[in-house]
């Protein structure tokens, strides 16, 4: 029962739009601008770098309380298991018609409160990739491809290495049409700025 209750909370909680109720701040629906995702990027392109960064700590927040109401109620399976709900709720929000985002900043969230060090090398390898190729998603994949990697050599229990092999699906899955405009030149690349 606890751990159900854990889920269904977790649930709730990762189903916040905050992309959505932070782009009404500027009367934008960001479901209906740019790529359509409500996630840190889509903000970032239409609003600017401030909305962007707010939405991103917002999304992330989302999974780090899922891991520590998991922990309240229960040990490390519901710990993922609310996680996992969290990261439903931000793809399938019950407040969106069962849609949402691509869980990027919500799963960074959950790894946040896992493990601070996987998460610094996820970064390290998110931005390094952002550096050479200016894919966002790319990025975003092999950050999210580093993880259990990074936790089996840190020698991490081995659920929270197989809960991070089923994150890397998830987030491959989100970005499988990114994935076919990688591969065909369409893919949204960030732009270096230029000294004057």
């Amino acid at each position: 029962m606890n751990t159900l209750l854990a889920m269904v909370i977790s649930y709730l909680i990762g189903s916040i739009p905050f992309g959505v109720m932070v782009a009404r701040t500027k009367g934008i629906n960001i479901m209906e601008h740019g790529s359509g995702n409500i996630g840190t990027t889509n903000v970032w392109r239409n609003l600017g770098p401030g909305y962007g960064l707010l939405v991103l700590i917002l999304d992330a927040s989302k999974g780090l309380i899922a891991v520590l109401v998991g922990r309240h109620f229960g040990g490390i399976e519901t710990e993922l298991l609310a996680a996992f709900s969290a990261l439903c709720g931000h793809s399938w929000s019950v407040f969106l018609r069962f849609k949402g985002g691509k869980i990027v900043a919500t799963g960074a969230g959950v790894i946040l409160a896992i493990s601070p060090l996987v998460t610094l090398v996820a970064l390290v390898v998110l931005l390094t990739t952002l550096a050479i190729s200016r894919y966002v998603s790319l990025s975003s994949m092999m950050a999210a491809l580093s993880l259990p990697i990074t936790m089996a050599v840190l020698g991490m229990d081995k659920l929270y290495i197989i809960f991070s092999c089923i994150l890397v699906v998830f987030v491959i899955y989100k970005h499988r049409a990114n994935i076919k405009k990688i591969f065909d030149g369409s893919e949204y690349k960030v732009v270096r700025s230029r000294r004057k």
